[in-house]
C-alpha cells in the first residue's frame, strides 16, 4: 500500500514539472505554455511569400543517374520495338525519332479515289455527232469519271519539334493521277470530232519541291521568322475565296507576341498546269503570271477565339503578247474565246479583310474584297486596238453558325459584284486568282463541283469546276481572270449532324443567281427574263470507321433544280424543268 503511494505521488510530481503538447488551432492556442528552458520571447515572423519570384538554386547534388547517349531509343531497352507499317506507335518513318544526330524524316502516302456519276448542260457536236439525226443544240448530258491520285510526301527536317521551330525542312510531295470519262457526245473531251467519246490519260505532279530554313527566334517562347522557297502550299484567306493553290515562290512567315500575331509576305509565279488531271505540269514554261502579297493574322480580337485578317495582293498578268494557248486536248484557253477574242494584259490589287471565330456559342467566318485595277482590252469594243478597262469590283461572304449538341446549323450569304453593261469599258465583275471554296458545301455543292458552260455564248463557263463565281472563264487552270462577267448572288442554310462519332451527315440548300445579266444576254444574244441561277440542294456523308483520319469514305448526291435564267438558257426540247445532277464517291486512305 505504501508502495503504490510512493508511485502516485512520483507521477503527480513529474505531470507537474511538466507541460504537455497542446493539439489546438492556432486562434486556439495558449501562449503561455512553453517546454523548459525556453526563451519567454515570441518567435519572429516569417517573411512574406513573393509567388512571381524565382526560387533559388537548388544545392548541387551528386549525380544519381547514368547518361543516355541515345534518349531517342530509350524504349528499346524495355522492350519496345517499332514496326515500320505502324504509324500510331513510335515509328522512324514518320518522325519519332531521328535517322541520325538530330535529323528527322516523316514520309507520308495518301490514295485517294473518287467515282462520279453527273448530268450538265452538253452541247451536241458541230461537225458531226455520236447520234444520227441528232439536230438539236443539247444532246446526252449523263457523264462518268474516275479520277485516282497517289500522293506521297518526304520531308526531311533538323531540330526536335517539339517545343519549338524546326530549323530546316526539306519536302517533296509527287502525285501520281491516273483519269477516265467516258461522255455521249463528240468533241466534248477533245476538239477532234472523230476521237473516241471515252479519255483515259495519266499524268505525274509535283505539288510540294520546298526548303523551308529558321531564320530567328525572336522571343524565350520562340515566336520567329522563316523562309520558304519552291513549290509550296498558300492559302491567302480562311476558305480559299481569292487564292488556294500550290505554286513556286518565296514566302517570309513567322509570328509574334506568342503567337497571336502571325504574318506572310511573299511572291508566287504561276506554273501551268496538266489539263485533264488539274496537276502542276513542269513540262511546261511558267506562266507570265504574278502574285505578290501580304497578310496579317491578329488573334484573340474583341474577344477570345477570334481571328481577323488583313490581306493585300497584286495579280501582273502578262500573257498579252503570249501566242495562243491550247490545252492538251485542243481548245482554246487563252484567251478566252469570247468577243473578239484579243489577248490582254492585266493588273489588280486586292485589298482584303476576313475574320474566323466565335463569339459565345455564335461561329462566324466573313470575307471582303475590293479589286482595283486596269484590263488592257476589252473583249467587247477591243476589235483593232486595245481600249482599257478599269476594274472597280468587289465581294463579301459570311457564314454565321451555332450548335446544339451534336448539331450545327449554318447559314449563308455571299454578293460579288457584276459587270451590267459590256461596252463602257468599266469592268466591275469581281473574279479571283484561284479560287477553291470551303463554303455552301464546298465539293459535295452541284455548282461548285461541276463545270457548267454557257453552251453557245462562246468557249467558257458559266461556272468552273471546284469554283462558286460566275466569271465567264475559259478555265481554272489555264485561263485568265475575267472582270466582265454577271456577278455571283448565293444566300443559303445548311447543317451537320454527328449521328456518331465516325459518322457526319451534312446537308445543305442554296440559291444562286446573277447580280447582273447584261453580258450574259450579249454574249447569248438573248434577252433573259431572270437572275436566277436555281436552287443547289445536296446531302453527304463523311464515315471514318475507326474514328480516324487514315480510312475516311466520303458519299455525297446534289442536284440543281434551274431557276429563271437558266432555265431560259438550257432548255432542251421544250423541257424547261429539267434538273441536273451529280453523285459522288471518295475512298481516302493515309498512311
Amino acid at each position: 500500500m505504501r508502495r503504490q503511494i510512493t508511485r502516485l505521488a512520483l507521477i503527480a510530481f513529474v505531470a507537474s514539472s511538466w507541460s504537455l503538447p497542446v493539439f489546438a488551432d492556432d486562434d486556439q492556442q495558449q501562449p503561455d505554455r512553453r517546454r523548459p528552458g525556453q526563451p519567454t520571447e515570441e518567435p519572429a515572423a516569417l517573411p512574406p511569400i513573393d509567388s512571381t519570384a524565382v526560387p533559388p538554386p537548388a544545392r548541387a547534388e551528386p549525380r544519381q543517374s547514368i547518361p543516355i547517349l541515345d534518349r531517342w531509343r530509350l524504349v528499346e531497352a524495355v522492350g519496345v520495338r517499332e514496326r515500320w507499317w505502324d504509324p500510331y506507335n513510335q515509328n522512324t518513318l514518320k518522325g519519332d525519332r531521328p535517322l541520325f544526330d538530330d535529323w528527322f524524316i516523316a514520309l507520308s502516302a495518301i490514295s485517294d479515289t473518287v467515282y462520279e456519276f453527273r448530268a450538265l448542260p452538253t452541247p451536241v457536236g458541230a461537225q458531226s455527232t455520236e447520234r444520227p439525226g441528232s439536230i438539236d443544240l443539247f444532246g446526252r448530258e449523263d457523264q462518268q469519271i474516275f479520277n485516282q491520285n497517289l500522293i506521297a510526301s518526304f520531308s526531311l527536317i533538323k531540330g526536335d519539334t517539339a517545343f519549338r521551330p524546326q530549323d530546316i525542312e526539306v519536302r517533296f510531295t509527287p502525285v501520281f493521277n491516273y483519269n477516265h470519262v467516258k461522255v455521249k457526245e463528240d468533241r466534248i473531251l477533245r476538239i477532234d470530232p472523230t476521237r473516241d467519246t471515252r479519255r483515259g490519260d495519266g499524268h505525274i505532279g509535283v505539288q510540294e519541291l520546298f526548303l523551308d530554313y529558321h531564320l530567328r527566334n525572336v522571343s524565350d517562347r520562340y515566336d520567329f521568322d522563316s523562309v520558304r522557297v519552291g513549290i509550296q502550299p498558300l492559302t491567302l484567306d480562311f476558305r480559299g475565296f481569292l487564292f488556294q493553290d500550290q505554286q513556286p515562290g518565296i514566302r517570309f512567315f513567322g509570328n509574334r507576341n506568342n503567337n497571336r500575331l502571325q504574318y506572310n509576305v511573299g511572291w508566287v509565279r504561276r506554273l501551268e498546269k496538266d489539263t485533264n488531271s488539274g496537276l502542276n505540269d513542269l513540262g511546261k514554261r511558267l506562266r507570265d503570271d504574278d502574285v505578290f502579297f501580304a497578310n496579317v493574322y491578329l488573334q484573340d480580337v474583341v474577344t477570345l477565339g477570334y481571328t481577323i485578317q488583313g490581306i493585300a495582293a497584286y495579280n501582273r498578268n502578262r500573257e498579252g503578247n503570249d501566242p495562243y494557248f491550247y490545252d492538251k486536248n485542243g481548245f482554246l484557253q487563252r484567251p478566252a474565246s469570247i468577243g473578239f477574242e484579243r489577248p490582254s494584259d492585266y493588273d489588280v490589287l486586292y485589298l482584303g479583310v476576313n475574320g474566323d471565330g466565335h463569339f459565345g456559342r455564335l461561329n462566324i467566318t466573313h470575307s471582303f474584297y475590293a479589286a482595283f485595277g486596269d484590263v488592257e482590252a476589252n473583249p467587247f469594243t477591243s476589235a483593232f486596238e486595245n481600249e482599257k478597262a478599269k476594274i472597280r469590283s468587289f465581294f463579301a461572304a459570311v457564314e454565321p453558325s451555332m450548335d446544339f449538341d451534336w448539331i450545327r446549323v449554318r447559314l449563308q450569304g455571299l454578293y460579288a459584284s457584276g459587270d451590267g453593261d459590256p461596252f463602257d469599258n468599266k469592268a466591275r465583275g469581281f473574279d479571283a486568282i484561284f479560287e477553291n471554296p470551303q463554303f455552301a458545301g464546298a465539293d459535295t455543292s452541284y455548282w461548285i463541283r461541276q463545270p457548267v458552260p454557257l453552251i453557245g455564248g462562246g468557249g467558257v463557263g458559266m461556272s468552273l469546276r471546284n469554283g462558286l463565281l460566275i466569271n465567264l472563264r475559259s478555265s481554272r487552270e489555264h485561263g485568265q481572270s475575267n472582270f466582265i462577267n454577271p456577278g455571283t448572288v448565293l444566300l443559303g442554310a445548311g447543317a451537320d449532324f454527328d449521328v456518331l462519332p465516325e459518322l457526319r451527315v451534312s446537308v445543305n440548300l442554296s440559291h444562286i443567281a446573277m447580280a447582273k445579266k447584261g453580258v450574259v444576254e450579249v454574249l447569248r444574244n438573248q434577252e433573259l427574263h431572270s437572275k436566277s441561277v436555281g436552287w443547289d440542294t445536296s446531302l453527304s456523308l463523311l464515315y471514318r470507321p475507326n474514328f480516324i483520319q487514315n480510312v475516311v469514305f466520303r458519299a455525297s448526291g446534289a442536284m440543281l433544280t434551274g431557276g429563271g435564267a437558266y432555265k431560259e438558257l438550257f432548255a432542251v426540247s421544250g423541257d424547261t424543268g429539267k434538273r441536273h445532277y451529280t453523285a459522288l464517291f471518295n475512298l481516302i486512305l493515309t498512311y
